[in-house]
């Protein structure tokens, strides 16, 4: 079964047209609860969001949806995706619900769902919820008496808190560092500042004061300017930042200078495999990680096993195959022995650990391997099939011939926002900038 809703991360669009809508966000409730009541107990749901003003909308009429369904809603406010999927095992709830549109700016929204066992839902899932969702779903109302309730639960950001504290070494603390966390306005604006305070770390908290409007404005794991400015104005030995959700992490070292994902997998496991807590062999990551990482990896005899673009395919192929280190060049880090998502504050932990352990600067022990020059570019489409034309198909064959085998391109549509994701890598930095303003000129051109 296709799903149309459904994209690599939830539904996801602007607020207050289709998809995001409350008539939309009541139904999917609906067709979910229907989906996962089984048997004769108090089912329940756990309903968290992010800061965006239209959470407003969607919470609400998610939580209609719920009630109707019989299943009692358990509403947690402002928190981490992460932190869903953990309330969600730990509370014993039937579903997660997340609702934020992650990086994306505060007009956007989005739904993310978690089964029982916190994990995302598969494809399949998903494609029969949405099918439930066209459907005629009256018959499986609850009667009056049997209505879901719904409550506040108080002490939400002190339960993960402690959650994520316990992944922290024990005896271990950050009382020697000095750290700036830029929270992006988001949905750890209350509970990043306050884990790494009480881990004895000297806090400079940034994007911790959300209005509605300005969530990963300028801030955040996507907009890193501002954070690498502070860590050299205010002489902290680094700096944090999360996403919208906080399941995304970005690092900035104590010069300023950007520690992506592929380098923070590459510190992980090789600390893990130290302690022979690493299973699996080796990390999984996307087709996005760089070459550099597979390299590096390869040096200490560890592979890298690559799946399509979004988190959910970097956790299911960690499920199949015993894995527990995986994730995104962008941030999206999966450390399975912790939790069943990519939890931005829980990687972050392990990277300090190491550099607790090691007493090195961010600079030298979160570089492990020089990447390959790579080029990232997103082209806006507006309809249309610009990959089906002539002459961006001619672009493409001609890049790929260019590059050869001391290279890679990759062109996808992305999941969730109206682009076209071109990417190229290889050994030298002008070809790969050529190849890849070739294609975006073309894809331009013919629709974007």
């Amino acid at each position: 079964m296709t799903r149309k809703l459904f994209g690599t991360d939830g539904i996801r669009g602007t607020a207050n047209t289709e998809p995001m809508t409350a008539e939309t966000a009541l139904r999917l409730a609906m067709a979910a609860g229907r989906q996962f009541r089984r048997g004769e107990h108090r089912h329940r749901v756990v309903i968290g969001k992010d800061t965006r003003l239209s959470g407003y909308l969607i919470e609400p009429a998610l939580t209609a949806g719920f009630i109707a369904m019989g299943m009692d809603v358990i509403l947690v406010g402002p928190m981490p995706t992460p932190a869903v999927a953990m309330l969600t095992r730990n509370l014993r709830a039937d579903i997660g619900v997340m609702v934020s549109a992650s990086h994306n700016p505060y007009a956007d929204n989005g739904i993310k769902l978690f089964g029982p066992d916190g994990y995302k839902l598969s494809d399949d899932i998903e494609a029969t919820i949405e099918r439930q969702m066209d459907s005629d779903m009256s018959a499986d109302l609850a009667a009056p008496d049997r209505l879901g309730r719904a409550q506040r639960l108080e002490d939400a950001p002190g339960r993960y808190i402690e959650y994520v504290k316990n992944t922290f070494p024990k005896g271990a603390s950050l009382d020697r560092l000095k750290i700036v966390v830029d929270c992006a306005h988001g949905a750890a604006y209350r509970v990043a500042p306050t884990l790494l305070w009480e881990l004895g770390a000297e806090v400079v908290p940034m994007g911790v004061d959300p209005n509605g409007f300005n969530i990963n404005d300028g801030c955040g794991a996507t907009s890193i300017g501002a954070l690498c400015d502070m860590v050299v104005a205010h002489g902290a030995d680094l700096g944090i930042a999360v996403d919208g959700d906080a399941d995304r992490l970005a690092i900035v070292d104590e010069k300023g200078e950007v520690v992506d994902g592929d380098q923070m997998m590459a510190l992980i496991a090789r600390d893990w495999r130290r302690t022979d807590r690493l299973r699996g062999g080796g990390v999984v990551a996307t087709v996005m990680s760089n070459l550099g990482l597979e390299r590096c990896l390869g040096e200490i005899g560890l592979k890298l096993v690559r799946t399509q673009v979004g988190d959910r395919y970097v956790v299911e192929h960690m499920r199949q195959h015993d894995f527990n280190v995986g994730g995104e060049q962008s941030g999206h880090i999966i450390l399975s022995d912790y939790n069943s998502t990519g939890d931005g504050l829980i990687a972050a932990l392990q990277v300090l650990a190491v550099l607790v352990r090691t007493n090195k600067p961010v600079s030298e022990a979160a570089r492990l391997f020089t990447p390959l020059p790579q080029l990232l570019r997103n082209v806006r489409i507006n309809g249309g099939a610009p990959l089906d034309d002539r002459a961006v198909k001619q672009a493409i064959s001609d890049g790929e011939k260019k590059l050869g085998k001391n290279g890679r391109l990759l062109i996808r549509k992305s999941g969730t926002e109206p682009l076209i994701r071109v990417m190229a890598e290889g050994t030298d930095d002008r070809l790969v900038g050529s190849v890849v303003d070739n294609i975006v000129d073309a894809l331009e051109r013919v629709g974007g």
